[in-house]
């Protein structure tokens, strides 16, 4: 077993994080006020290609904030893909509305888009995109068919800080955007999350819901409705701010490391590789993953990385799965046989933006050991 152990994500401070931090200290501006939260809102949608950035505590609060901010409620349709983290979906049935699901692409790894416009009913609202892992969702499509049916679009970018989409930032998609800056992400805060729009009116309401709903105007401590406190603190930003003046180098990085799993994994037979390109994106890696040909694989070979000192984590469970929405009654006797394989067969590698070459390497060599072995008992038996 190896002594060191190598966790899925390292995060990586390389430029003036602790400069901008002291600053906050010394000043006294450490809360939801100070100087640094306008300054990163305002270069972050720039870098994005937004008008608007509005800054939060997180990014499940960021799309807690977008649906509501677009008026999605009661009854409306919210088409997105099964394959996710729950956040997604969460903040859709938390606003009352129903989430409406897509399968994956086999080959991508994103919601299938050729299957979005069956779903498309009189109730639906608003597609929810949520690119995954390190390829974009393929937008063009999605955007004419919510041109065409009147749709409201998200897009969820949490995974894709510097990705783009023919050229154009992923995040500046839609009539509303959200980012995470969670520590295993290209832009870090510790926690927080970013909503980006174009719309000045709809960056209004979105500065107001994310601070308990107060009216910017009249009496302070009297709401018309409810809101939360996301506010994101100065000291949060001025990480960010940090952070962002790093983003190129760090998307190379993460371009770097995938491309070094790629070489070292030529041939590796039982696992799907990531998918490098597409028509419209290279993959910017921000995680690294393998899908087993097997679910019996699959935990065998995080058992014996596990073992061996090496963190993996398995990739997303689907929402029509979920024990907690299935408990609500919601996705009775739905089934998505590629999104279902993903999340089975699925896990990924350390890949943060502290990995060492070395480590990397390391990774290689002990998922070929292990093929190796595997290979050696299927033989005996």
């Amino acid at each position: 077993m190896n002594k060191q152990f190598i966790p899925v994500n390292t995060p990586f401070f390389s430029g003036n994080e602790e400069k901008y931090l002291l600053e906050c200290i010394r000043t006294g501006w450490i809360s939801s006020e100070g100087p640094f939260i306008k300054q990163f809102e305002e270069k972050f949608a720039s870098y994005i290609g937004r008008k608007e950035g509005i800054a939060v505590a997180n990014g499940s609060g960021a799309l807690d904030i977008a649906i509501q901010a677009l008026r999605i409620g009661s009854g409306d349709e919210v088409i997105m893909p099964t394959f996710t983290i729950i956040s997604p979906a969460q903040s859709v049935v938390r606003a009352g509305a129903i989430p409406v699901l897509v399968d994956s692409d086999p080959v991508t790894w994103n919601m299938d888009v050729f299957q979005i416009e069956s779903k498309i009913t009189s109730k639906t609202k608003a597609i929810l995109v949520v690119h995954i892992y390190g390829l974009p969702v393929d937008m063009d499509p999605i955007i004419e068919l919510c041109n065409r049916y009147n749709l409201k679009l998200i897009e969820d970018a949490a995974e894709m800080h510097g990705q783009t989409y023919n050229g154009k930032k992923c995040g500046s998609f839609g009539d509303i955007s959200t980012f995470s800056f969670y520590p295993n992400k290209h832009i870090t805060t510790g926690e927080g999350g970013m909503v980006m729009v174009d719309d000045p009116d709809l960056a209004e309401r979105c500065r107001k819901l994310r601070n308990l709903a107060f009216e910017p105007k009249g009496r302070r401590f009297i709401h018309h409705e409810l809101g939360w406190n996301y506010r994101m603190t100065n000291m949060q930003a001025a990480l960010g701010l940090a952070q962002l003046e790093k983003i190129e180098d760090h998307v190379l990085l993460k371009r770097k490391t995938g491309n070094q799993y790629n070489h070292g994994f030529q041939g590796l037979k039982g696992y799907q590789l990531p998918l490098d390109t597409t028509h419209y994106a290279e993959n910017i890696y921000w995680v690294y993953g393998l899908v087993a040909e097997s679910e019996y694989l699959a935990e065998k070979t995080v058992e014996y990385l596990n073992t061996n000192g090496i963190g993996t984590r398995p990739f997303f469970w689907c929402m029509h799965e979920q024990p907690v929405f299935r408990n609500m009654g919601l996705f009775k006797n739905e089934s998505y046989p590629a999104a279902e394989r993903l999340a089975r067969n699925g896990f990924y590698l350390p890949s943060g933006l502290g990995m060492r070459i070395e480590d990397i390497n390391l990774v290689i060599k002990t998922i070929k050991k292990f093929v190796d072995l595997d290979s050696k008992l299927k033989i005996k038996q």
